[in-house]
């Protein structure tokens, strides 16, 4: 690989990284090509882009990018694949657990995630990750509270037939 070509690779995941809020760092060493191929079957219907890439590769790229990834450099050790997703956080979460359930060796491994700029380092985050909800699920949950109270208060107005709507009826009729 020349350094022009590197420095375009370089330049792709600087950009990739920077579209992108969430990004998983993943070890998916000693899985045979049917595995690696069906671990990336799994990644594109659930929306989510895998690449392998080295990591100096990995490292250059995230020194061009607003954030301290200084912390991951622990990390960026032997084989390194990068799953980026743009809203859906969890998504990565989930479908490494899920392929792990299904390996004996329990591959790939979790190495650390960037969400939101937060960063999570070790295999323990994973099933914290994997509950998280996502953007939808949480304005779902915001406007069923929301409507909440207004359906409350709809529901005692409309029963006991009326006799609310009657009273006030009868007050406003009431000669002061």
């Amino acid at each position: 690989m020349t350094r022009e070509d590197k420095a375009q690779l370089i330049g792709d995941l600087t950009d990739k990284l920077k579209d992108t809020d969430h990004f998983y760092i993943t070890d998916t060493s000693g899985l045979t090509v049917a595995e690696i191929n069906k671990f990336r079957e799994m990644c594109f219907t659930k929306g989510v882009e895998y690449k392998i890439v080295k990591n100096t590769l990995i490292k250059k790229a995230l020194e061009k990018i607003d954030g301290d990834f200084s912390e991951l450099d622990e990390v960026l050790k032997g084989t390194s694949g990068l799953m980026f997703v743009k809203e859906n956080a969890n998504a990565p979460a989930k479908i490494i657990r899920d392929f792990k359930k299904e390996d004996p060796h329990e591959r790939p491994k979790f190495k650390a995630a960037s969400i939101d700029s937060d960063l999570f380092i070790g295999e323990d985050h994973l099933n914290a990750l994997a509950k998280l909800k996502s953007k939808q699920e949480l304005i779902g949950e915001i406007i069923t509270l929301l409507q909440s109270p207004a359906k409350n208060v709809l529901t005692l107005l409309q029963s006991g037939e009326h006799k609310l709507a009657g009273i006030v009826k009868t007050l406003s009729e009431r000669e002061e």
